[in-house]
């Protein structure tokens, strides 16, 4: 998520990202990473930046490779098997 904001321009920092372990110690609610916005006039944009990715369908699809034709999932960027660039 904060790589698709900073694609955007938009400043951001993550805050509890490794509390999942401490659910049951502490309230769950309180383990659940947060996204804070750098410049709060930003709210809007990053707002919607957050809700089309969440409404983008995944690609479920297959891609085989160029160089060794191994399958990989559509939403791989390099192959598994060889790491060439798939796109």
């Amino acid at each position: 998520m904060l790589g698709l904001l900073a694609q955007a321009g938009i400043d951001a920092r993550l805050f509890k990202e490794n509390l999942g372990g401490a659910t049951g110690e502490i309230p769950f609610i309180e383990t659940w990473p947060e996204i804070w916005l750098t410049d709060p006039a930003d709210e809007a944009r990053a707002l919607a930046i957050l809700r089309a990715y969440e409404t983008t369908p995944a690609n479920s699809g297959t891609v085989f490779c160029p160089r060794c034709k191994e399958p990989n999932p559509a939403n791989f960027e390099t192959c598994w098997h060889c790491g060439a660039i798939l796109r």
